[in-house]
């Protein structure tokens, strides 16, 4: 059990606010990642609720693996992103809307190197081989 009095012992999802600035970051970062042209293959052809729950899952999955009380219901990374054809440029775009969305709301340091590295860890799962 860690201590709520040392944030060194705290989960990611403490130490980042919890649930809502999760969430909040997740927002800013499909904002950001719907509204450039690059990606909009991505986005064609899903209804709002598809969307939805897409961003649903994004923000469960990533309360899990920080440590908070979310379940992850999805499929694993590879199955999810096969056939899509990601680019290592579209992969370092991303990284950089992600790192934006955390600056926006103001985690830095080792809290925003933490989350980035959940998203990282699953780059070869992702990123298609040329």
């Amino acid at each position: 059990m860690t201590s709520l009095n040392n944030p060194s012992e705290q989960t990611l999802y403490r130490r980042l606010g919890g649930y809502d600035v999760i969430a909040g970051v997740i927002d800013e970062f499909l904002s950001l990642f719907r509204s450039d042209p690059k990606f909009a293959r991505f986005g064609g052809g899903r209804s709002l609720d598809s969307q939805k729950r897409a961003r649903q899952l994004l923000v469960d999955q990533i309360c899990s693996l920080a440590g908070g009380p979310c379940v992850y219901t999805g499929r694993d990374m590879k199955t999810s992103h096969a056939g899509l054809g990601i680019t290592e440029a579209e992969w370092q775009a991303n990284i950089q809307y992600a790192s934006a969305a955390l600056e926006k709301y103001g985690v830095a340091g080792r809290e925003k190197e933490e989350f980035l590295a959940i998203f990282k860890k699953y780059k070869d799962d992702i990123v298609e081989k040329p």
